[in-house]
């Protein structure tokens, strides 16, 4: 498929925008680095397959070695520039072998768990990548979701609540859910029924929401814990044969059950939106709800029935944080977890592959920063705190280029108007 302008425009920007990286790269890590140490990458966490246990490279070699892989990265992206496709294998060439640049020179004389740290990136992308297929089941309605903040920290709350007083994990984990389908009906009523702004109401919402969890946290969980606050979480379950891969095994295998719904509900959500007389009036309606009023679809209902379907799945998100992971809630424990969903949302196109892709990005790049930090890398911490946003901030600006939003998001539909 040939590219127009605007898009030949927007790929020859980020061939420029790889360009001077993999040049600000190769001098920082390589010709003005004196770092000679070997640095050593740990393959193995488990007892999966051993192909390789440990590879241990002098670290000017590494460097050496991944900027030469994103140098053919930017090469592949040229050629398929010049043929006028999509530059999207080459670019993770790049990224990838960039990634691994820095990498290596930042962990000269050092132990990097590769294997676990894609394990921790896959553990800290699950909440983005609930909240983020929330966001896009609303936004290709037409509905603004600024809420999600709000409803991943009220099933969070709930779902440690419920999992605590019923002594039931999964009791815990169902009501989470239902807590983000309450929170996403205040969204509804207000932005459908009444025509909210809805990027207002998505604000209002999260600061309600913000100050009643931390209210009864105050109130009611730290006083009376033992009873309120002492939710467990689920354990691994290890997939037989799959979890003993090399690599892959137990960075994909050996997960808890919401892992493994975050699966369904990825490869769900993939086929309704495309493959489905449900996903084709869904796109219609935020695309060009009038167009879809006038041969029967009921934009407004439908519209409803979506946001709740959103808060849904981003309530498993939330759910994920208490008995998915840590058990008990801590106060303000989403930590703008919604905010980073929409910034994926907005990287990966509002799509569902772009959105996986994004949030597993910035996943990979918040762990990578949290594993450096404790290996003892000699680099500021406030530095390694910026990492992980200013890769998105990069990724955005100079590799995804210009991005649409569905052409009547955020627009309140009644009949009559145009």
């Amino acid at each position: 498929m040939k590219l127009n302008s605007a898009q030949q425009k927007r790929q020859l920007n980020g061939l420029i925008t790889m360009s001077l990286f993999f040049v600000l790269s190769a001098y920082f890590f390589y010709f003005n680095s004196d770092k000679t140490e070997p640095v050593t990458y740990g393959f193995v966490i488990g007892n999966e397959i051993v192909l390789l246990n440990e590879w241990v490279v002098d670290s000017k070699r590494a460097v050496e070695i991944f900027l030469l892989l994103s140098l053919i990265g930017i090469s592949i992206s040229y050629f398929r520039f010049k043929s006028d496709k999509k530059m999207s294998l080459g670019t993770i060439f790049f990224g990838f072998g960039l990634i691994m640049a820095f990498m290596s020179w930042a962990a000269s004389g050092k132990f990097i768990p590769f294997t676990g740290l894609l394990q921790g990136a896959i553990i800290l992308s699950v909440p983005l990548i609930f909240g983020s297929m929330s966001g896009l089941i609303c936004e290709k309605s037409g509905v603004i979701n600024i809420a999600i903040e709000g409803q991943l920290l009220a099933a969070a709350f709930v779902s440690a609540v419920v999992a605590s007083i019923s002594s039931n994990l999964i009791i815990g984990l169902i009501s989470g859910p239902i807590a983000g389908a309450l929170i996403s009906l205040i969204l509804a009523y207000f932005s459908i029924k009444f025509q909210v702004d809805q990027v207002i109401l998505g604000f209002v919402i999260n600061v309600l929401v913000l100050g009643l969890t931390n209210f009864f946290y105050t109130q009611l969980l730290i006083p009376y814990e033992s009873t309120w606050n002492a939710s467990p979480s689920f354990s691994t379950i290890a997939i037989p044969g799959l979890s003993k891969l090399p690599i892959i095994g137990p960075t994909l295998f050996n997960q808890t059950i919401i892992v493994y719904l975050m699966y369904i509900i990825i490869f769900g959500v993939q086929f309704a939106l495309f493959k489905t007389r449900w996903g084709l009036r869904t796109r219609s309606i935020g695309e060009h709800p009038v167009a879809a009023d006038s041969v029967g679809i009921d934009v407004n209902r439908l519209r409803f029935k979506n946001v709740i379907i959103a808060g849904l799945v981003a309530g498993l998100g939330g759910a994920y944080f208490t008995v998915g992971a840590v058990g008990p809630f801590s106060k303000e424990m989403t930590a703008g977890a919604g905010f980073i969903a929409l910034a994926c949302l907005i990287f990966g196109k509002w799509t569902p592959k772009g959105v996986i892709i994004a949030a597993l990005f910035f996943g990979f790049a918040d762990y990578l920063q949290g594993t450096l930090s404790i290996i003892g890398v000699p680099i500021p911490s406030e530095f390694m705190l910026m990492v992980p946003y200013v890769a998105t901030i990069i990724a955005v600006s100079g590799l995804v280029g210009r991005v649409r939003a569905p052409a009547a998001d955020g627009i309140p539909f009644m009949r009559g108007n145009k």
